[in-house]
């Protein structure tokens, strides 16, 4: 049989095209009109909720929770950024105590606000482990950590969580600045007279805030005439605006007609999307 010569095509080489060649500037530009945009660097809030920066910018603004200067020794779950964030009953409510307090040249200082679940849960699973104690020396120096939910201290589940509950304290108008603590210095209780504790800048409340002890107890006469003056002019500025304070720690307030009485929340404490408009303190 005669061989048989196959005669094989020279094969056509596919010439790689870009995609974008082919179209105008404009089409590209149309392209990246039509992108989602980047996620912004803070959330949008549930409805019913507001930053308090956007209702009043003057408070003073001290968020422990966000981070490590507190009874933990850390930031805390679900505290993504130092933002006071309320419901809009509540935030309203503070901006006319602030009114109040501006007219005698003194501010709010806000400490903590809206709390998630995820960091009362933080909290409980903190209590729990013994070995984490570094600051006990400041916050709760005369009292055993593993009866602080026990003895009202922390709870398992936090008003906080509803939005309407702030904890906060007074400052001169002057003080436009937080203080920091220095790392380089030992811990002073929270139990210490004023000058010998940290200097957080507020008018004399007896203790410190957080302080997880009788002394904070909002009528303990061993604070001294001072001190529980302060801390009766605080809670009847916060009634006269609707609040109700805790026996047990001079600087809680619930806000009596919460709006969110039934609900607990948990969506982090994160960066207002306008933070970047705002001028910082």
């Amino acid at each position: 049989m005669p061989a048989i010569f196959i005669q094989r095509r020279p094969v056509a080489r596919r010439r790689r095209v870009n995609p974008f060649s082919t179209l105008s500037r404009a089409g590209l530009v149309l392209i990246v009109m039509t992108l989602p945009a980047p996620a912004l660097a803070g959330s949008v809030l549930p409805k019913g909720f507001v930053y308090l920066r956007d209702i009043d910018p003057t408070i003073v603004q001290d968020i422990r929770y966000a981070g490590s200067h507190n009874f933990v020794g850390r930031p805390i779950r679900g505290y993504l950024a130092a933002e006071c964030i309320l419901s809009v009953s509540a935030a309203n409510a503070l901006e006319i105590v602030q009114r109040m307090l501006t007219e005698k040249s003194l501010s709010l200082i806000v400490w903590d606000c809206y709390r998630p679940k995820r960091a009362v849960e933080d909290f409980f699973q903190w209590s729990k482990d013994p070995t984490q104690s570094e600051m006990k020396a400041e916050f709760y120096p005369r009292t055993d950590k593993e009866k602080l939910f026990a003895l009202g201290y922390l709870a398992k589940r936090s008003a906080h969580s509803r939005g309407s509950t702030v904890d906060l304290g007074i400052v001169p108008t002057a003080s436009s600045s937080v203080p920091s603590p220095n790392p380089l210095q030992p811990l002073r209780a929270c139990t210490s007279r004023k000058g010998e504790r940290f200097e957080d800048g507020t008018i004399d409340f007896g203790t410190g805030y957080d302080c997880l002890d009788v002394l904070a107890n909002t009528s303990n006469a061993l604070v001294g005439g001072i001190a529980l003056h302060n801390r009766q002019t605080l809670k009847s500025y916060m009634e006269r605006a609707g609040f109700r304070s805790y026996a047990k720690e001079w600087w809680h307030f619930k806000l009596i007609n919460e709006p969110f009485n039934r609900d607990e929340f948990n969506f982090a404490v994160s960066t207002s999307p306008s933070s970047n408009e705002r001028p910082a303190r």
